[in-house]
């Protein structure tokens, strides 16, 4: 008779495991990285145990590897005739400059939902000018919404070296401009809106906003896989996933030392408005509705969960949903080669906001 381990997924039952090598993988997906060579080709994992100013050349190094392929994406962005952009510079309330990406529905009639877009890369890592990023405000735009990217303070690369707490209230200021400027956008309900990096920044400024009183401007949140638990040194034997996907796209050794340049201290270890995974009932009570939406196939995966069902367990309005067959953000990642994935999820964010 074989091990129990044999029936276990992913490197819980073969250490050796790869996303490639994983039969639950989308195979489109898989030829996709192959054909990249990754997400930063030919940048080597960094080692955990690095100092904070190697961590630091590591998010610029990892920057310069991806910038090829977004020259690539930027090139092929679509055209959408229905969607107007603009761009608004406001106030922080750390006396910095916010850059906003305003997407905008070209005909509209009354008001529509908005959502304040925080793009993902770690609190560390990218911008709201990236491609990627760029295309999904624009898909989210063409659904009748208007769309707001934030470009925040990161904590590395070229939007650096600000840590924790500069991105989160770069976020909160955004929300609060936002807020008080509904008549002029012509907008009703506001959800926040983020994937990974900026999944944990949507959770944390609504619970910033419930810790400072400021929580009725939210009307609610969705994050897609939210990076949120922030002990990836030594992970929580519940968190599964962590163990299970290691090293599919991202690594425990190389999200710890991210870490590093969020936290250069780690004295915010367990402070949810840094890492919300840490937040328990008192923090999430009095929370507008939320959707916790995670990738099967990413380490990630179950800090999301988690977190659905602390918020059931205060009384939110929550949604879990899980995209099988995609690692970390992989539903938002291959629109021209997992259309129908991307679509989903676009149709599951339009579907939310429009029900508030």
């Amino acid at each position: 008779m074989s091990e129990i381990s044999d029936y276990l997924p992913g490197r819980l039952g073969r250490n050796e495991a790869t996303l490639e090598t994983d039969e639950r993988a989308d195979p489109r997906i898989i030829q996709a990285l192959v054909a990249a060579g990754g997400l930063a080709p030919g940048l080597d994992e960094i080692d955990p145990e690095a100092t904070y100013e190697e961590c630091l050349a590591y998010c610029a190094a990892f920057e310069d590897a991806a910038a090829e392929g977004n020259a690539l994406l930027s090139a092929n962005l679509p055209a959408l005739e229905s969607v107007d952009t603009a761009t608004e510079i406001i106030g922080g309330v750390d006396g910095n400059q916010i850059q906003l990406y305003i997407h905008r529905p070209r005909k509209r009639e009354g008001r529509v939902p908005c959502i304040v877009h925080i793009h993902g890369g770690g609190m560390v890592l990218m911008g709201a000018t990236d491609p990627m990023f760029v295309r999904w405000r624009g898909a989210l735009a063409d659904l009748g919404l208007v769309i707001i990217g934030v470009e925040f303070r990161n904590g590395g690369g070229r939007l650096g070296n600000h840590p924790f707490p500069a991105g989160l209230n770069d976020c909160a200021s955004a929300v609060q401009w936002v807020n008080l400027n509904r008549d002029a956008l012509g907008i009703s309900t506001i959800v926040i809106s983020g994937e990974s990096g900026g999944g944990n920044l949507s959770l944390a400024t609504a619970l910033k906003a419930n810790q400072e009183g400021w929580i009725d401007q939210i009307d609610g949140v969705y994050a897609c896989c939210p990076y949120i638990c922030g002990q990836y040194g030594d992970p929580p034997k519940t968190l599964l996933s962590l163990d299970e996907n290691d090293g599919y796209m991202l690594s425990c050794r190389q999200m710890a030392a991210l870490v590093k340049v969020y936290d250069p201290t780690n004295e915010h270890g367990t402070n949810p408005l840094a890492w919300p995974y840490h937040a328990q009932g008192t923090d999430l009570e009095g929370l507008p509705p939320h959707v916790i939406s995670v990738n099967e196939l990413d380490p990630l995966r179950d800090e999301g969960l988690t977190y659905y069902r602390k918020l059931l367990y205060a009384g939110v309005s929550a949604f879990g949903r899980t995209v099988h067959g995609t690692p970390h953000a992989g539903d938002m990642g291959y629109p021209d080669i997992t259309p129908e994935i991307y679509r989903d999820t676009l149709a599951s964010i339009h579907g939310f906001i429009s029900a508030l």
